[in-house]
């Protein structure tokens, strides 16, 4: 990985017309795929001395009320880095014949699901990089999702699994002597309340149970939901734990493996890949230009602290960071009054919202309450086009990793 994160683009192409007729990326070739630092040397603080001529400044859309925290785009940083990937499968297949392939496996039909794979395949596509999709319904079993895992683990042309998360709570049941097939739909969020304005206080009491003695339901045949009581059995499920241990180390370009997140977790290893949405906050920082040594954040030599569920004070906390990156999936968590002025804000969160004027359905909101938020930081991520399309370049560039090492090609 330490060779990825130098790797520097060749100027192996001689005709930028050449380019444009195969893919819809410009290739740039002055600029690094990456330029944030490998995990080995962050042991050496000399590798973050800051230079200026290191950051991309016209990638942060500056506002002109100066109030207001700058915009860090994540969407034109991305179409830089998806670029120099371009150039080098370009020259991967100049050189040997060969392309790197990447792999995703998607079951059930959740609609922001369908939308992140789109625009993976899309990405793919213009990279130049090979794109495979396994497609399984609701009500497949855990052995079906590893069949198609194990046909792409040795598919010597695929060289990136990926597993597109969550796996829907399905519970496949054997019960007197009847399959059935049980899909659990007490994790739905409401998104508008019950007539009246209020929850029935049927819907409130569901919610309050446990969800192991919550109601199991099955969808008939005419969409309409039958209770059906759990009285024994056996139970299958979709363990995520389980399937995403099945991926080929060498192929597991999520980085969810239990062996690459033990190298990322130890002090002086390095792992084959760093999951995706991480590094590509690590990348979105280093680009915009914002120190992270001796900051109260995340690692990178920062000094950490984690809010979760059960914090206590979670406002106090985050009012003192720095830079605060936030994953919760709670649309609008995050208030300005949570925020120290001038911090900087990576917001991870991806929550879809019912909106019936969306062409899909719904919209994509963060976990920063984004109005108030632009008041009171220095710069921030929007939802979408911040975090999200970073996301897609470090698979991407995870891909193409996994491709070189495979063909040892340098």
């Amino acid at each position: 990985m330490a060779t990825v994160w130098h790797q520097w683009l060749r100027k192996s192409i001689q005709s930028s017309s050449t380019l444009r007729t195969v893919h819809t990326l410009k290739v740039d070739h002055s600029q690094p795929i990456l330029k944030s630092p490998p995990l080995i040397s962050l042991d050496l603080p000399d590798v973050w001395t800051s230079n200026v001529m290191d950051f991309d400044p016209p990638s942060i859309g500056e506002c002109s009320n100066e109030r207001r925290a700058r915009v860090i785009d994540g969407k034109l940083m991305a179409e830089k880095i998806r670029a120099g990937i371009a150039g080098e499968v370009i020259r991967m297949k100049e050189s040997i014949g060969k392309v790197p392939g990447l792999a995703v496996i998607l079951v059930g039909h959740r609609r922001d699901s369908q939308t992140y794979v789109r625009n993976k395949r899309k990405a793919c596509v213009e990279a130049g990089i090979k794109f495979a999709m396994a497609k399984l319904p609701d009500s497949c079993t855990k052995d079906e999702v590893c069949e198609a895992l194990s046909s792409f683990n040795g598919n010597p042309s695929v060289h990136g699994i990926l597993v597109q998360l969550p796996l829907p709570d399905v519970i496949s049941l054997t019960l007197c002597g009847l399959s059935l097939t049980l899909l659990v739909f007490h994790n739905r969020a409401r998104t508008t309340p019950a007539k009246g304005g209020r929850d029935s206080g049927k819907a409130r009491r569901r919610r309050k149970q446990p969800a192991s003695l919550r109601r199991l339901w099955v969808t008939s045949e005419n969409e309409q939901n039958s209770r059906s009581e759990f009285a024994g059995g056996s139970l299958e499920h979709l363990d995520e734990e389980k399937i995403l241990n099945l991926v080929s180390l060498e192929k597991d370009v999520d980085g969810f493996h239990p062996l690459n997140m033990g190298n990322l977790a130890m002090r002086g290893r390095e792992p084959l890949f760093i999951p995706c949405t991480p590094k590509g906050c690590i990348e979105l920082l280093v680009r915009s230009g914002v120190d992270i040594m001796g900051k109260n954040a995340v690692r990178h030599h920062a000094t950490v602290s984690t809010v979760h569920a059960l914090t206590s004070n979670p406002e106090q906390i985050t009012r003192e960071a720095d830079i605060v990156v936030t994953a919760a999936g709670v649309p609008n968590l995050v208030r300005g009054t949570w925020l120290k002025p001038g911090a900087v804000v990576i917001d991870v969160g991806t929550c879809p919202v019912e909106d019936p004027n969306s062409e899909d359905g719904y919209r994509l909101m963060g976990d920063v309450c984004y109005e108030e938020a632009v008041m009171v930081a220095s710069a921030i991520t929007p939802v979408p086009g911040g975090v999200g399309p970073m996301t897609i370049a470090m698979l991407l560039v995870n891909t193409l990793s996994s491709a070189k090492r495979a063909f040892n090609f340098h």
